[in-house]
């Protein structure tokens, strides 16, 4: 593929891909690890309630609603520990609580 200059306008795609040797931000690493846990599961992340680093990348903290009820505060919820490279490569993911939305932390 050929080179851009620096006058040619680049496609949303090529903004958001990482240039090589270019580190993800915080931003894109949570996005990377929505984006691939949601493929694999089907589940919709709901929030993230966390973003760490971790031996070999950065660990996401996702909030996802596993059994939708009526009334809402029913709803079962879980969370997840989703593990990505440091290039946004889903490495794994855990489901580390599961609990109903209008409970309160322990």
């Amino acid at each position: 593929m050929p080179e851009k200059d620096a006058d040619t306008p680049r496609t949303a795609d090529e903004e958001e891909a990482p240039r090589a040797g270019r580190r993800l931000g915080a931003a894109q690493r949570v996005r990377a690890a929505r984006d691939q846990f949601q493929d694999i599961t089907g589940l919709v992340p709901e929030s993230v309630s966390g973003l760490s680093r971790a031996d070999e990348g950065w660990q996401v903290t996702l909030e996802v609603v596993e059994l939708a009820r009526v009334p809402d505060t029913m709803s079962l919820l879980a969370t997840y520990r989703v593990e990505v490279d440091s290039d946004g490569e889903l490495l794994g993911y855990q489901r580390i609580a599961r609990y109903a939305r209008g409970q309160a932390d322990r």
